[in-house]
Parts: structure tokens; C-alpha cells; sequence
């Protein structure tokens, strides 16, 4: 008599990952529509500077514009988050409960960065330069959300991701940091040289700090 063994076929669900996506696209698409000619000087931002030069003031960083693409940008980083883990081994992409963290961690990793930017501010009395600075940030942090976002729609329909693939996007990533605060310190040179001391100590303590804990975290729990 043969003996048959039944082993159960585990079927990964993605729609949880697809309703993200189209709502992802649906946002944007309301935001274009209800800020047409904003959006378009958003989506040149590579290009020109018109954008920066026109929505430098600080109370734009509360509009429903910037709030919207806020959330794109936190679905969009949190996709590329567990991708990346994915290709390194340490997670599975269709994992939506890591997904939920992941992106719960974005979302309160930036907001509360931002409160703690506004109490040293207020503190340093530097509110005006820490509100244009981080509006400068958020700006082009957002642009990178939803340049990224089609590569996450690719990355996590196909089976098969080389691990060179997210190593470029981080390096690009890391670059277009590093270009972001290059272009912002050119951007307020005067205010910021007029507070270098205050500029550096805000540098040190909400730029660098928190993303070395990170990594050191990261690689801590890795090892």
C-alpha cells in the first residue's frame, strides 16, 4: 500500500501590495488634478527650481499637497524598505504584517523627528530657518518617494531581483541625500552661515545621529 503525504501549498498573497499601489497612484492622481500647475512645477523639480523659489514658505509644509505626497512617500520608502530586506535574505516581500511595521516605523520615524526638530528650534531660536530647511527636505524627499515608486511596482511582481539592483538605488539614494543638503545649505547659505553653530549642532544631533543608531542597530541585530 502506498503511502501518500499531502504538503499544504502555501500561496503568498499579493493584493494587499496591489490595492497599496493603485491607492498610491489614485493620490497622486486627486493631487494632480485638484493642484495642477503646483504639481507640475513639482514633478520638474529635477529640472528647475521654479518650485523651491515659488513654495519657500514654510506654512506650505502643512498644505494638504505636501500632506498627501507625504503618504505616498511613506508607502513608497516602506515597499523599498522590505524589498531590499527581501533580496538580502532577512525578510519576505509578501509579508504584510513586516509591511505594517515597516511603514508605521517611517511614518513615526519622520514625525517625530520632525517634533524634535521644532522643540531644538524653539529652543535655538531658529524656528524660521529649521521650518524653511526641513520644507526644503521634505520637498525633494517626497520627489524621491515617487520617482521610486514604479521601481518598487517592478521590483515586487518580478521573482527574480538581482542584489545589485537595490545596492544601486541605495547608492543613488545616499547620493541625492547628500546633493539635498548641498542644495539647501546653498539655497540658505546666509542664514545658515549667520547661525553656523547652531546649523552644525542641528546637523550633528537630527541628521546623523539617528540614521548611525539605525545602522548600527541593523547591523547589531544582523550579526
Amino acid at each position: 500500500m502506498t503511502e501518500h503525504l499531502l504538503h499544504p501549498r502555501i500561496i503568498e498573497s499579493k493584493d494587499w501590495a496591489t490595492i497599496l499601489f493603485v491607492l498610491s497612484f489614485m493620490l497622486i492622481a486627486v493631487t494632480r488634478s485638484t493642484n495642477e500647475g503646483r504639481f507640475g512645477d513639482f514633478m520638474n523639480l529635477l529640472f528647475s527650481d521654479k518650485y523651491s523659489k515659488i513654495y519657500r514658505d514654510p506654512t506650505h509644509l502643512k498644505s494638504t499637497f505636501t500632506i498627501v505626497l507625504f503618504f505616498v512617500q511613506a508607502i513608497s520608502f516602506a515597499f523599498f524598505i522590505q524589498l531590499s530586506l527581501s533580496v538580502f535574505g532577512s525578510a519576505s516581500k509578501t509579508d504584510f504584517i513586516l509591511y505594517i511595521q515597516i511603514v508605521t516605523f517611517v511614518i513615526f520615524f519622520i514625525l517625530s523627528k520632525y517634533l524634535i526638530e521644532k522643540i531644538i528650534a524653539t529652543a535655538f531660536n531658529i524656528e524660521d530657518f529649521a521650518a524653511q530647511f526641513n520644507l526644503q527636505k521634505v520637498t525633494y524627499r517626497t520627489y524621491i518617494g515617487l520617482l521610486i515608486l514604479p521601481f518598487n511596482i517592478i521590483l515586487f511582481y518580478h521573482d527574480t531581483i538581482s542584489i545589485i539592483i537595490p545596492q544601486v538605488i541605495i547608492a543613488m539614494l545616499l547620493i541625492a541625500n547628500v546633493l539635498i543638503y548641498l542644495v539647501s545649505i546653498k539655497n540658505y547659505q546666509n542664514l545658515i552661515f549667520s547661525k553656523l553653530f547652531y546649523f552644525i549642532l542641528y546637523l550633528c544631533t537630527l541628521e546623523i545621529a539617528p540614521y548611525f543608531f539605525m545602522y548600527y542597530l541593523y547591523t547589531k541585530g544582523s550579526a
